[in-house]
């Protein structure tokens, strides 16, 4: 199994939640390099969902456990808890429905992992204050007008949801790049927000 020599920031802080041996889901696991560390470092039972084809062939030829699937079609194939964890990296704005898919992710897994960009940073509210543009999502290139189109949130939008919806935060990391940001006004100073929830 070919294994990455340094995964992703986002990546690592989920590595660092998942406890060893865990049963884990991988939802647009892309290339499978989260899924191979975790099998790796901390013997899970892995399976992934992928879209692109390039990506279930490059998960095969590392070994893994993955089948093709459109996320947006839901996770009716899976029965309720059947996963410990369910991560979600880099994808849940891209969803047409990202409130149903964290619903979806916590009624198959015990706990739930997102992690995404964060259009409360800084710069995204200094470019549409000056240019009068919506930004770029942090970390990522893709014009408003590319398919898919993403749909704006913040780190402090998603805590409001939450806290709505009954889902208990468990754990909150902010990064600014690869630094992990401490201490107040993280939603203005992190490009990317990690957390981990599960059901009241």
């Amino acid at each position: 199994m070919s294994l990455p020599t340094a995964l992703r920031a986002d990546l690592q802080v989920v590595a660092e939640f998942i406890p060893t041996k865990a049963k884990v889901l991988d939802l647009g696991c892309g290339d499978g390099e989260l899924l191979a560390y975790l099998a790796h470092h901390k013997q899970v039972q892995g399976r992934g969902i992928e879209l692109s084809e390039a990506g279930v062939l490059a998960c095969v030829r590392r070994g893994l456990s993955v089948r093709q699937g459109n996320l947006e079609e839901g996770l009716a194939d899976y029965p309720d808890g059947r996963f410990d964890f369910v991560i979600l990296s880099q994808t849940l704005p891209f969803l047409n429905n990202p409130a149903g898919m964290v619903f979806e992710m916590l009624r198959v897994g015990q706990k739930a992992i997102v992690t995404f960009p964060n259009w409360g940073y800084w710069r995204c509210r200094l470019e549409l204050l000056f240019t009068g543009r919506l930004p770029q999502a942090p970390a990522f290139e893709q014009q408003w007008h590319d398919a898919k189109r993403w749909q704006f949130f913040t780190a402090a939008d998603f805590a409001d949801f939450c806290r709505w919806q009954n889902i208990i935060v468990q754990e909150q990391v902010y990064l600014a790049g690869n630094r992990r940001i401490h201490g107040r006004w993280p939603n203005w100073r992190a490009r990317t927000a990690v957390f981990a929830l599960q059901k009241q």
